[in-house]
């Protein structure tokens, strides 16, 4: 049986080795940034996807050597196991998360730094007047496995409200709302001080609705006056991160995340694992991802005037 010249060993069993490095192609493809595996598959069944200048069909697997492209463009597949990045960006009031808006708003996609063979993709979205912690990776699966309603990770948020919530309406919050797209509820809500008739309250969801937080209040008569997501699943956003600026997690914090999602991570180097675990001083990253059981109530009379950054807009 001829060997491989400079393996030693048989060809046949180089064969076997691809074989088991393939992927199935939406999966590739996601891995890859592209997208969720959901866009994916829809990319693929509309025949914008080919392998190896053929068509590709749901459910085609590709391996090491196959030339894929989406919409006849190559796409770099990641075989080599890699750590994905993770962008963690204060999203102001004023911009939308899409790339194309037939409005001409301005777009969270705007300035973000360039992906070599993939993209950025948005974990879950912030309506055009809601701010606070928007995440983007390059990684589709982390993303749905942070978005996707069946992993139920907690978002947080700091809502403003002109006026105060009754017991009862507290109770429904938290009991359940019906809204026309189905019963939400929320799973905390604490008040975090206010000034006059705008109080502040804390309150955490497991789903990424469109408009859901403000359409809860507005099921009750309020009106929410300011919205900030200040937390989303392990990740807080840093009191450092002011309106309008970004900042990538370390390798050592992407593992983290990726442990804490149940994500088989990428190998991390003896050195950065001793970092994460806190053993060469400071506390651990892993440890810092931990999200509280409950919210603390803030002592302020706004919650997050500190950690925003100056006096609350709309006061």
């Amino acid at each position: 049986m001829p060997r491989h010249p400079y393996r030693g060993r048989p060809l046949e069993a180089d064969s076997e080795v691809l074989e088991e490095q393939s992927e199935k192609l939406h999966k590739a493809l996601a891995a890859a940034g592209m997208g969720s595996r959901r866009d994916m598959e829809q990319l693929i069944s509309e025949g914008r996807v080919s392998v190896n200048g053929l068509p590709a069909k749901v459910g085609d697997r590709v391996k090491p050597g196959d030339l894929v492209k989406v919409n006849g463009k190559l796409v770099r597949l990641a075989w080599k196991k890699q750590m994905p990045r993770v962008l963690l960006y204060h999203k102001p009031e004023g911009e939308i998360v899409s790339r194309d808006d037939p409005a001409g708003r301005p777009s969270v996609f705007a300035g973000l730094p360039g992906v070599r063979g993939g993209r950025w993709v948005s974990v879950g979205r912030l309506d055009f007047n809601t701010e606070g912690l928007l995440i983007f990776t390059t990684s589709g699966e982390l993303a749905n496995r942070l978005s996707h309603p069946r992993y139920e990770v907690e978002r947080e948020y700091a809502v403003r409200i002109v006026g105060s919530l009754t017991q009862e309406q507290t109770d429904a919050l938290l009991q359940g709302v019906a809204l026309e797209d189905g019963v939400a509820n929320v799973e905390s809500i604490v008040p975090a001080g206010g000034e006059g008739i705008n109080q502040w309250y804390h309150l955490i969801i497991k789903e990424g609705r469109n408009r859901e937080v403000r359409r809860l209040f507005e099921h009750l008569g309020l009106t929410v006056s300011h919205l900030i997501r200040v937390r989303y699943g392990p990740i807080a956003m840093p009191p450092r991160l002011k309106r309008g600026m970004r900042e990538e997690l370390a390798e050592a914090e992407v593992a983290a995340l990726m442990q804490w999602c149940g994500l088989e991570k990428a190998p991390v180097s003896k050195t950065t694992a001793r970092k994460s675990r806190g053993e060469e001083g400071g506390q651990g990253r892993e440890e810092a991802f931990r999200p509280p059981r409950h919210p603390p109530a803030p002592k302020a009379a706004h919650p997050y005037r500190k950690r925003l950054g100056g006096k609350a807009r709309g006061e």
